[in-house]
């Protein structure tokens, strides 16, 4: 199992506490990841939107692309994985940029593609937001282009969407012969892009039986797609780790007592734009990215078995939250990730 982390740029994870002590900063940023580094995280995701999902549109959240540029060249192993919308960006310059930040990392740069989900985010920033299977449509011809552009001395492609004209872009990425690029998504069409056109398949939170579920049906459709395996399957999950069983889920009654504000600005979009799998409650989205479903709730001994259990699921990677970030990170790399190691061994 990697473990991974969400980078903490919107100030936190939980929409029932305003204050979570990890401000939402490029310094509090760096001290995250650097500390990371030292112990024993993968990779770390970076989620990309304009406005602040979690604790609402006019609180302060750091730009993705910007932040990982910037922690590529202050940081020496972990996997920078980096949220990219097609509705947003020029693909063929997202190429470009892409190269770069993976040229300063020496290969560290990864991307998740994220076919978005909010209408008023896109209405504030001029994104383009349509139908959802219009958006997996531009999103496929964007990663035509991401990969052209990165592969072929001189790129020349006319889509739907997009047209390019003899493109060249130097130097190419480190990585070859692309970044990798993951993908979530659980509509049809969602699962049919990310089948043809992604190397990497990430979930939200789920239980063992669905994640495993989830997988097999995907590992079927690569399969059947005569494309060669995924590189990685992850899964988002919220961390709460206590000495005691009852410590644990006393902090999670206090985390999803439910106070309706500006955190849940998004949930009509979430809920209605997206077409999700399992239908959400106000409780669920209280967390971000239906981070309690896995579990990962009670002693070390206990998180740890479940953990094991993911990964005899086939789960190789998780993109972890914790509150307060810095503080839960390193309990977990201390008093988790060991016991891990011990149960595999076992196995």
């Amino acid at each position: 199992m990697r473990f991974g982390f969400w980078l903490p740029i919107f100030g936190g994870w939980l929409r029932n506490v305003e204050d979570e002590q990890m401000p939402p900063t490029f310094d509090y940023a760096k001290k995250v990841i650097q500390s990371a580094e030292t112990w024993g995280y993968d990779t770390t995701l970076i989620a990309e939107l304009y406005l602040n999902d979690i604790k609402g549109p006019d609180a302060d959240s750091l730009e993705a692309w910007s932040t990982a540029a910037a922690l590529a060249a202050v940081t020496e192993k972990i996997e920078i994985m980096t949220a990219v919308r097609p509705g947003f960006h020029n693909p063929a310059v997202t190429a470009k940029m892409a190269a770069n930040i993976d040229q300063i990392s020496k290969g560290r740069f990864t991307l998740n593609v994220v076919s978005a989900w909010w209408e008023e985010e896109a209405r504030q920033y001029g994104g383009i937001f349509t139908e959802h299977d219009e958006r997996y449509e531009r999103t496929k011809e964007f990663v035509d282009v991401l990969k052209g552009m990165w592969t072929e001395e001189t790129f020349t492609y006319k889509g739907k969407y997009y047209e390019i004209q003899e493109a060249k872009l130097e130097p190419k990425p480190v990585q070859r012969p692309n970044p990798i690029l993951y993908a979530g998504g659980e509509s049809e069409r969602g699962k049919q892009t990310i089948v043809s056109s992604c190397d990497a398949y990430v979930m939200h939170g789920g239980t063992v039986e669905e994640v495993q579920a989830k997988i097999a049906d995907m590992k079927q459709r690569r399969e059947t797609a005569g494309k060669p395996p995924f590189a990685s399957f992850g899964m988002a999950a919220y961390v709460i780790c206590r000495d005691t069983e009852a410590e644990a889920f006393a902090e999670l009654e206090r985390i999803t007592d439910v106070k309706e504000n500006d955190g849940y600005a998004g949930f009509k979009d979430f809920t209605s734009k997206s077409q999700l799998e399992q239908q959400i409650q106000l409780r669920d989205y209280s967390v971000s990215n239906r981070g309690l479903r896995p579990n990962l709730i009670g002693t070390p001994e206990q998180i740890a078995e479940r953990i094991v259990q993911y990964e005899e699921a086939g789960l190789d990677l998780l993109l972890l939250q914790f509150s307060p970030q810095l503080e839960e990170m390193e309990r977990f790399s201390q008093q988790v990730m060991p016991l891990v190691d011990r149960l595999r061994a076992k196995v």
